[in-house]
């Protein structure tokens, strides 16, 4: 079981913050409105944990090599993890102004990305810096990508 809690934590900790980065970056640069940032994070940390604890659930049943209750684990952990690590996001909106509460939370993200990713490789015994290295570049990737994305809706559908 203990494979399944850090499979689905490991998976819920990385879409969250990634997902969650991006949304937040992405709603900011479109709509600059502190409220639909935050109802985009509560939204995200619902709708999207639901999604991916059921889409990772099917993935293990249609693998057919873990047992009913290995498999719930994981659907489990999965959504606990991705809402509770999405969620989290809230925190510093609750507390800054919407741009210094963006800032907070891509630094949170791009700590949490590192976090597991140093976790993984110490698991695999593989070099450490490499991987945070792969990792914090494609969250990076995915919050530059985001920012641009809403700059472009903002410009389409608002101005």
């Amino acid at each position: 079981m203990k494979e399944q809690w850090k499979a689905g934590v490991s998976f819920g900790l990385t879409s969250g913050a990634i997902t969650t980065m991006g949304l937040m970056v992405g709603l900011h640069s479109g709509t600059h409105a502190k409220l639909a940032v935050m109802g985009g994070v509560v939204t995200i940390a619902v709708a999207d944990a639901f999604s991916d604890a059921l889409g990772v659930h099917i993935h293990e049943e249609a693998e057919n090599t873990h047992s009913h209750k290995e498999i719930w684990v994981v659907t489990l952990a999965t959504f606990i993890s991705k809402f509770v690590f999405s969620l989290s996001f809230i925190i510093p909106l609750l507390l800054f102004q919407l741009n210094t509460a963006i800032v907070v939370s891509v630094v949170w993200g791009l700590f949490l990305v590192a976090l597991i990713s140093a976790f993984v490789a110490k698991d695999q015994g593989i070099k450490i810096k490499p991987v945070i290295a792969e990792h914090v570049f494609i969250a990076l990737l995915v919050v530059v990508i985001t920012h641009f994305t809403g700059n472009w809706i903002n410009s389409i559908f608002v101005g």
